[in-house]
Order: structure tokens, then C-alpha cells, then sequence
């Protein structure tokens, strides 16, 4: 049995990306521009400000024009952290039989803490947490394997006993180097990169509950 399990955030524990579409799409019309239609965006939500601001306006970090702009976008998004977030379909589900069974479990994410917190309390889910490891809490954001290792610090579990779900070859990359058992959520946003069975996972889901079934192998 695993001594703790460690979920990414947007796109493995929780179906961000209509809020966060919805801010691009708020700045975009700030800049009398069309909307991207959602589709071509969810697969970049994983890639936080940098992702969609790419696809929404063709900014890269190294442009004069691009801090200015990711600014006004987080600035937008505190506004509307949670309106349409929610668990991804058997997620709940998934989190009460882990809390019926007494294995821990927690968020480690790239979002910046002062968002992610928000978040999971928005969901009701911060008593129920073992940790929130935002992209800024640790010395290193993921793919480095620090944030994972401060969330086995906080939980007081060891990382070579513990499981990571990400929808992101970053997320496995992380969970890797920590030593932990990697997931990859096939039902997440993916990214438009490496294709998922190229990301060297231990496991693929294609649904929250199947977790459950690697419980006891694990």
C-alpha cells in the first residue's frame, strides 16, 4: 500500500481550464482580439500563463511584451480562481476511499501557491489535504523533483513509497527523479508535445478510480 499519493492540479485533480480559458479569452477581448476557440487551448493549460498566452497571442517569456501581459492575465485570473473549476468525474470519489482507507495524500503543483491554495479551498479540500506544494514553494518548480520531495517532508512520508499522477511529461520527469511510482492521467490536458506512452510512466490512467486498483500493487 502506498504511504501517500501527490496529484497534480490543473488537469489531473481538477478541470481548470474553463477558468482559465476564460481569462484569456477576457484579455484577449481587452485587446479587441477573436477568442481561440477552447479546444485549441485546453491542451496548453498545463503550461499555465506561458501556454496560453503562446497560443492566444504568440508571446514567448524572452518578449519585451510578454511580462506586461502575464501580469494583467494573473491579474485577471485572481478574480475568477474558481467559477467553473471542478474535480474531474471520479475524483471525489477517489479521494474519500483514500481517506477511508488512512493513505495520505496531497497537491504539488507549478501553479504559484497563492493561487493553488484558493483553489483547493474553494473545493473544500484544504482540511483534507496533506499538503499544497505550489511551483514557488520549493527551490525548483517540477520537472525538478523539489517540490515532491518538500510534499514527503510535509507529510512525513518517503518518496520511494509514495505514487505522483500528472497529466504532463514534466509531472513524470519530477516524480522520477524523487524516486516516487509515476502515474500519467491520460484524461488530463497532455500538453502538445512527447505523446504520453513516450513519457516513460510507470502507469497510464484513463480515469481517476483506476487508482484504486494500483492501491494494493504498489
Amino acid at each position: 500500500m502506498a504511504e501517500a499519493i501527490f496529484f497534480d492540479l490543473d488537469g489531473t485533480l481538477a478541470d481548470t481550464a474553463p477558468d482559465l480559458i476564460g481569462t484569456l479569452h477576457r484579455l484577449q477581448a481587452e485587446h479587441d482580439r477573436h477568442a481561440t476557440p477552447f479546444e485549441q487551448l485546453r491542451p496548453m493549460v498545463s503550461n499555465g500563463v506561458r501556454g496560453l498566452l503562446g497560443v492566444g497571442f504568440g508571446l514567448t517569456p524572452d518578449m519585451t511584451d510578454y511580462p506586461p501581459m502575464a501580469k494583467r492575465f494573473l491579474d485577471l485570473y485572481a478574480d475568477a480562481l474558481c467559477v467553473e473549476t471542478q474535480l474531474f468525474a471520479g475524483m471525489a470519489e477517489l479521494l474519500d476511499a483514500l481517506d477511508t482507507h488512512g493513505i495520505p495524500w496531497g497537491v504539488v503543483t507549478n501553479k504559484a501557491e497563492r493561487f493553488a491554495r484558493p483553489i483547493i479551498e474553494a473545493l473544500g479540500l484544504a482540511g483534507r489535504s496533506r499538503c499544497i506544494v505550489g511551483g514557488d514553494t520549493a527551490a525548483r518548480a517540477k520537472p525538478h523533483p523539489d517540490p515532491l520531495l518538500h510534499a514527503c517532508q510535509l507529510s512525513g512520508t518517503d518518496p520511494l513509497q509514495c505514487l505522483y499522477v500528472g497529466d504532463d511529461i514534466r509531472d513524470i520527469t519530477a516524480g522520477r527523479a524523487a524516486g516516487m511510482k509515476t502515474v500519467a492521467a491520460a484524461y488530463g490536458y497532455l500538453g502538445n508535445g512527447v505523446a504520453i506512452h513516450a513519457w516513460e510512466a510507470d502507469v497510464i490512467i484513463q480515469h481517476p478510480l483506476e487508482i484504486l486498483e494500483l492501491l494494493s500493487t504498489t
